[in-house]
């Protein structure tokens, strides 16, 4: 196992723009690190630099210790799992899954043993002599994964390897790379866009945008205590609710309500309030103290179980999440409540948290 550290590591394509501005992050020994973020906000570069697959451009980056700018990736003792199977289709699994340890001269019968082994875990011990073309897909995935496995490396990295498989072989997949996790208990670095991913897979994770950190924490860290409206919004389905109010010193105003607040006297006049959508409860069942909203239902998303009831009102937009037990017409009106300790602020330009004594229930330190 391994530690990994980037201290102010860059990178730059050609004459282009930074992909990568100065990046400072640890990952520990042993940890499940998921580096997640939007198309192009530099986290497969990232992972790249990781396997000497991209040079960096200034900064450096250590694995155990060692400063590994210029090492080559043979000798960075990493095994690579891509969004690609990359299976040679002539060969057998147990093939597949044998070749990097055959061109490291490793003896038949450790070969044997580690792939068998592998095998065992993945569930492929009866598919060992098949070729990739007889495979579905979840299968070529687990092969792709065993082909790392037997390599026995210091460090696992993983390419936003399940965007290729169905939504029910995403979470069986899941369920199986979390697993080997536990069991193997070898550092990994993880990337993908999908926040559902990495609040299930990660020990840790960091969201990125443009490239730059924007913060880095444990999942329940993130969602409940965001820095900012970048991570406010990407930690969550639906994404939390921002809302423009006003602020006179006394009260948060907007076209949906006024919430008293004296606590922000020293902010500015116009700030964002943020409300989570499971945090909106029907009015007629919320405790009288509690602030009232009410607009008009323009679109009722059914999950089973609950609903996501988007309204309007006076040009403002939100989403609430519900128990999935009445029927609702659009056009028609619904008043709900929330718990005022619920509320984020933020500032609107810059997008921070504004942390004042009252915080939201639940919120905990990244």
């Amino acid at each position: 196992m391994a530690n990994i550290e980037f201290r102010n590591v860059s990178k730059r394509y050609d004459d282009g723009p930074l992909t990568v501005p100065g990046l400072d992050l640890d990952i520990r020994d042993g940890e499940f690190m998921v580096l997640v973020g939007p198309s192009g906000c530099g986290k497969s570069t990232i992972l790249r630099m990781i396997a000497g697959l991209e040079s960096i451009s200034s900064g450096d980056l250590y694995i155990s210790g060692h400063r590994v700018n210029d090492l080559p990736p043979k000798d960075r003792d990493i095994a690579m799992v891509f969004q690609n199977y990359a299976l040679y289709p002539h060969m057998t699994v147990f093939d597949n899954m044998a070749f990097g340890l055959r061109v490291r001269n490793f003896p038949k019968l450790g070969i044997e043993r580690r792939v068998r082994e592998a095998a065992e875990t993945l569930g492929l011990a009866d598919l060992l002599q098949r070729k990739p073309a007889q495979l579905s897909g979840g299968q070529s995935q687990r092969v792709a994964l065993g082909r790392a496995m037997v390599r026995d490396p210091q460090v696992f990295l993983f390419d936003e390897p399940l965007s290729n498989l169905d939504a029910e072989l995403r979470v069986q997949m899941r369920s199986v790379i979390s697993r080997l996790h536990r069991q193997l208990g070898t550092t990994s670095v993880y990337v993908t866009h999908d926040q559902v991913e990495a609040m299930t897979l990660g020990t840790r994770i960091a969201i990125l945008n443009q490239g730059r950190l924007m913060q880095v924490g444990t999942p329940l860290s993130l969602y409940n205590d965001p820095d900012n409206t970048f991570v406010a919004g990407f930690m969550g389905s639906p994404p939390m609710n921002l809302l423009p109010v006003t602020n006179d010193g006394r009260h948060l105003t907007c076209a949906l309500l006024q919430l008293p607040r004296a606590d922000l006297a020293g902010q500015g006049a116009k700030l964002l309030l943020g409300l989570r959508p499971e945090k909106l409860v029907y009015a007629a069942t919320a405790p009288a103290n509690w602030p009232r909203l009410s607009g008009e239902i323009e679109l009722v998303e059914s999950l089973g179980a609950e609903m996501l009831v988007h309204l309007q009102t006076g040009g403002a937009q939100l989403v609430a999440r519900l128990p999935g037990l009445r029927v609702f017409t659009p056009g028609e009106t619904l008043q709900l409540a929330f718990d005022p300790a619920a509320v984020y602020l933020f500032e609107v330009e810059s997008g921070q948290r504004i942390r004042t004594d009252i915080n939201p229930a639940g919120a905990a330190s990244c």
